[in-house]
């Protein structure tokens, strides 16, 4: 990355960092066709000046931008995007439409999201939310094609890390924005064999089978490349896509062998289990970092995998409650 926190990519795709957290965490994405502009994903409100410098130092304004397109909902992919459609007027919202409400009203994901994170660590990470009105908002329907200015970008459904979740094809470079689908691969973690990929299991709509049909739709495009949020382009998604499924069905696996054990100290045995998995597939893959650095990179994905494996457990026995009542 220079200095403006922002490279090119791949013709016309830049890969912005959003300063969440720490470097090389979490981006977003602008595509250029022309002098028409789109943004893929947002950040929070706090990653809006960055993104605004890059369309000042692209030559361009705000009045270019035509699409923001958000993955989905959960707040490092989509939290700042009622403050960026705020400084960009002829912007219109594409959103998976199970997100779309809460892009209008955001007040349930606030609550969410403070639950999770708590109040202090909310308000120092993602600040403020902002609405974004409804006629502004476009629910964007399977393999809706988003036409910039002659680019086109193919919206298609992709659940498994959420229920609201999209990946976006850019027909130029012959590439997904992946969201979160495509797992992720943080820098730090990269080996001299490729990249450390792993699957977030994020709260609240973890669903391994949906996962690997969504991968399945994924790699039918035979992409080039793929634009990680977390983090940065991936050359030769092929090469990868064993090893994230994998993660996927590991994660399943470990939260699958809680099903017959007691609820007390699942929460802990979850998290002990996750962090185990995560450490010692990065070691088998190469990663020359020590286990303590290994973790301390890894510290809020651990958390946040075991929290969602532990409601993913919650909803498969209300379901099973509710067929033997049935």
């Amino acid at each position: 990355m220079n200095e403006s926190h922002y490279e090119e990519v791949a013709a016309g795709i830049y890969c912005i960092e959003t300063g969440l957290y720490r470097p090389s965490l979490a981006a977003c994405y602008l595509v250029r066709a022309g002098d028409r502009l789109a943004f893929v994903e947002t950040g929070t409100a706090r990653s809006v000046p960055r993104m605004l410098a890059v369309i000042s130092a692209l030559g361009l304004t705000p009045e270019a931008v035509d699409y923001v397109i958000p993955t989905h909902v959960h707040l490092d992919h989509a939290g700042g995007a009622g403050a960026l459609m705020a400084r960009c007027p002829n912007a219109r919202l594409v959103i998976h439409p199970k997100g779309a409400d809460h892009m209008i009203d955001p007040s349930k994901l606030v609550a969410g999201a403070t639950a999770v994170y708590g109040e202090e660590n909310f308000v120092r990470h993602f600040d403020t939310l902002t609405p974004i009105p409804a006629q502004r908002v476009m629910a964007a329907e399977d393999s809706m094609v988003i036409d910039l200015n002659g680019r086109p970008l193919t919206f298609i459904d992709t659940p498994g890390h959420a229920n609201h979740h999209g990946c976006i094809f850019d027909e130029h470079t012959r590439s997904w924005f992946t969201g979160d689908t495509f797992g992720i691969a943080y820098p730090e973690l990269h080996t001299p064999g490729g990249p450390f990929l792993f699957a977030p299991s994020t709260p609240v709509a973890f669903d391994p089978d949906a996962w690997q049909k969504s991968l399945d739709r994924l790699m039918g495009y035979n992409p080039k490349a793929a634009y990680l949020t977390h983090y940065g382009r991936l050359d030769d998604p092929q090469a990868s896509e064993d090893e994230l499924r994998r993660s996927i069905r590991d994660l399943a696996d470990l939260a699958l062998a809680e099903e017959g054990n007691a609820q007390a100290g699942r929460s802990e045995r979850l998290l002990e289990g996750v962090a185990e998995q995560l450490i010692s597939r990065a070691r088998h893959q190469g990663c020359a970092l020590d286990e303590s650095r290994i973790r301390e990179v890894l510290d809020a994905d651990i958390a946040l995998n075991a929290q969602g494996l532990d409601v993913w457990l919650a909803r498969r026995a209300k379901q099973a409650a509710e067929k033997v009542d049935a």
